[in-house]
Formats: structure tokens, sequence, C-alpha cells
């Protein structure tokens, strides 16, 4: 595999590389590495001050020659994946690192970033079994892990109120150092119902973002078999399964039928508790589906946050992986307003060039 921080080469001694993957819940990923591998360095970013490339908590994991996620890129990555290599081959199996992102290491960041590395192996397999078993019960979950010297000296399950993702408290007189982390699952989850042409593209741009998402079709044979970490198949009719979504959830709707879009908004607007309701179709769709929203007794603040046509403005093309960039932009502007719906105006809805409401454009984009 290509190395990921070397110098540029020419375009003819290039070598063949693999895609960088995402990482969704890294004791899920070390505990399937770990198949493969005798050993997995996580780095974390266990704390910073002023401005970093990513935020505290962010990670990523080193398996062999596979990477995982990212604390970043540029010069601090690079030192981190250099600190990640020297754990996998030596005595010591954790270290704490301080990185300041100046000149030195060619960012101007100019933050300081305090790196944990810590390595997995064999014996740490019963813990990160237990670990993905709590993380399957949806509750909060906290590992405390102590270092002292270069070495991990415990690590438990414990119960915690802190306010922040990840904590990190040092004891330079002790040389130890003392990491408590909440792991549970903080992905929004979405549920996406329709896995045609425009809802298999957008599963695509999905599973390289922070959510969980329920993918729902009952048609057989439409999903892919190399589905992504992040998305779970749902072989069911959806209005079976929608009373299922938590509450603040976000919600596409993108079926092959109109029917089926129009129940499915109409149920989850009777619910009321959507973080994103998005509806695919035309700007004459939306007003149709408007009119008889409101003769089935849906108020003006309720249909308000429906989102139909959905997507960023100023995209044209019907492609169907540009509908799926317009929607997932406009999906995470969402996410990142107030959960409130009443806290800020719902997206404004691109106007589509289509006045018919069954044009082949609008038919191309259900299915």
């Amino acid at each position: 595999m290509l190395s990921l921080h070397t110098a540029p080469q020419s375009a003819q001694s290039i070598a063949t590389g693999d895609w960088l993957r995402p990482l969704h819940s890294w004791p899920r990923q070390t505990l399937a590495s770990l198949r493969d591998h005798p050993a997995v360095v996580r780095v974390l970013i266990a704390g910073v001050r002023g401005s970093a490339p990513r935020e505290a908590g962010a990670c990523m994991l080193l398996a062999g020659d596979t990477l995982y996620g990212t604390v970043g890129g540029g010069h601090l990555e690079w030192q981190a994946l250099r600190a990640a290599r020297e754990l996998l081959g030596g005595d010591a199996n954790a270290r704490v690192q301080k990185l300041i992102l100046g000149i030195e290491l060619g960012q101007c960041c100019g933050g300081v970033v305090e790196v944990w590395l810590e390595r997995w192996a064999g014996a740490d397999r019963p813990l990160l079994e237990r670990l993905v078993t709590e993380l399957e019960t949806g509750k909060p979950l906290w590992l405390r892990s102590t270092l002292r010297g270069d070495r991990i000296e415990a690590r438990s399950i414990v119960s915690a109120d802190a306010q922040t993702p990840v904590t990190l408290q040092r004891d330079p007189t002790k040389d130890s150092a003392e990491l408590l982390e909440r792991l549970d699952d903080a992905r929004q989850p979405l549920w996406l119902y329709g896995a045609g042409h425009v809802g298999q593209a957008l599963v695509r741009v999905l599973a390289e973002l922070p959510l969980q998402v329920s993918w729902i079709d009952a048609r057989p044979g439409v999903f892919p078999a190399d589905l992504p970490e992040s998305v779970t198949p749902r072989a069911t009719a959806p209005l079976a399964l929608q009373h299922e979504a938590p509450p603040g959830a976000a919600h596409i709707v993108m079926t092959h039928d109109h029917a089926l879009d129009y129940a499915l908004v109409l149920a989850l607007l009777q619910r009321d508790d959507a973080r994103y309701l998005g509806l695919i179709g035309s700007a004459s769709k939306a007003a149709r589906f408007r009119s008889r929203l409101r003769r089935d007794g849906i108020d003006e603040a309720r249909l308000a946050r429906l989102i139909c046509p959905i997507g960023v403005p100023g995209i044209d093309s019907k492609w169907p992986g540009a509908i799926a960039v317009g929607v997932a932009a406009q999906l995470m502007q969402t996410l990142s307003t107030p959960a409130d719906p009443s806290a800020s105006p719902a997206p404004q809805p691109v106007e589509s060039p289509c006045n018919a409401g069954q044009c082949h454009i609008c038919q191309a984009k259900q299915s």
C-alpha cells in the first residue's frame, strides 16, 4: 500500500494505493482488525487548545498498513502515524504526546494537541467484546484507561457524568495519566426510505458522515451486499417500521411510489418529532402533497418542517450522485443548528424547473 505521507513521486512511479476508510466505531473496528493483525494502535485526540484540524475525541486506527479514520491530516497526522508505528513494533503499549501546530510541524493552526496512543492486542479481546456488547444497548458507556510510564496499567468500564466526551488528566510527578472517554454512539440516527438510484447514491455519501443510517425498502434484492458499517438495511414495508425510529431522528423519503411517500410523510408529521424530514420530488409534487396534508389535519407549523424539494440550492444536475450531494449538504446544515425545530427556520427548498409533477426527471429521481 502506498505510504500516506511519503514525499511526492513522479506520476510514473506512484504505486497503487487503497481508499482511506472512515471510522465510525473504534471498538468494533479494533475487534474486527484483530482477527487479521496481532495488534492495532489507536490514535486519539485527547485534548485541544486553540485551533486544530480535528476536535477532541477524533481518532484513527492503524492495523498493519491499513488506516481507519483521521486525526486531521498534514504533519499532525504524520507525526501521530510515526508514533503509532513505533508502538506496533516496540515494548511500550501506550504514550501521550503533545504537539504544537506551528511552523516546526508545517501547520499554521497555532493550537496545541494532546495525542493519546495505545496498542490493543489479542489479550484485550474480552474487553473489546464487552465494549461492543454494551454499545449495542445504546446506553451511556464510559471507559477509563490508566497509563503509567509507557504502559496501560488498567482499563475499566465506569459510570460518569462528565460534560465532555474526552478528559485527559496527567501527573508528570508520577509519570502517569488517566483518560476518561465516552464511547456510546453519538451519531445522528437517519432513516432513509427507498433504495433506488438516488437512495443508493445518497447512502454512498452518507457513509462518510457521522450518521447511523437505517435503510428501508421492502423490494427484494435492492440492497447492495457490501454495505458500510454505519448502514443497517431493513427489508420491510416502510410504514411498518417508521414508528420504531427514535425521537429526534432525521428522515428522508424517496421511495418508488408516490402513494407510499405520502403515507410516510403523513405518519412522520403526525409524530412531530423529526429532526429533519425531507421528501424527494418536484415543486408541483410538494404543492400537491401540502394541499392533501392540510386536508388531512396537518397544521401549518408542522407542515413548515417538511422539506420538499430537498437539497441545497444551486445544483441543477439531475444525476443521482449530484442530488445526493445536495441532500447530504442540506442535512448536515440542519443538524448543525439547534435541535429544537422552533429555534431556527427550516432549510429553503430548491425550486425545481418541473411543473408537470410526473415528468421524466421526477420519475428518474424516484427510481
